[in-house]
């Protein structure tokens, strides 16, 4: 009998059946400058190393160390000012506390705004989809001709490889 708890115990620790609970953010960076508009990229790194900063400034060490474990920058697009990062569920407030006050990503002046709080990546690429639908229909009004129109549908309508399969 002890043999069989033993076991069952050792092949409950080992298995990776285990389901973690995170929060995936979307969010805005814009520059400041508008003049700065046409040269902004952003990395990854960059918008990871700038969230820890924010959070390292807001809670310090303590914060730093609970967001590290599960914290990822899973998209960022310089054309459309959109990224995702991901958390695990416990030190998530950190980061939504965090976010809307980072003031510089990659040696730039931007502000950021929140968009979307989602659980899956696939709800949030298809959020993506619908801002990006609406963004377009605002500027159509504003552009005359239709080359105009059809440069920035493509614009504002690409999408990773990822994001493509989700309808």
């Amino acid at each position: 009998m002890r043999i069989k708890t033993l076991n069952s115990v050792a092949l409950s620790a080992n298995t990776s059946l285990i389901q973690r609970c995170t929060h995936i953010y979307v969010f805005t960076i814009t520059p400041r400058d508008n003049q700065d508009d046409k040269q902004a990229t952003w990395k990854n790194t960059h918008v990871c190393n700038a969230i820890k900063q924010k959070v390292q400034q807001l809670y310090g060490d303590v914060g730093v160390a609970a967001i590290n474990d599960g914290f990822d920058a899973k998209y960022c697009n310089a054309q459309t000012k959109i990224a995702i990062m991901r958390t695990r569920h416990g030190p998530h407030k950190f980061v939504l506390h965090a976010i809307p006050l980072i003031n510089d990503v990659g040696f730039r002046r931007v502000k950021t705004k929140i968009l979307y709080v989602g659980a899956t990546l696939k709800h949030c690429f298809l959020f993506i989809r619908k801002h990006q639908e609406r963004k377009l229909e605002q500027l159509w009004s504003k552009l005359q001709t239709e080359s105009e129109r059809k440069k920035m549908e493509n614009l504002l309508m690409t999408l990773t490889p990822a994001m493509k399969d989700f309808k």
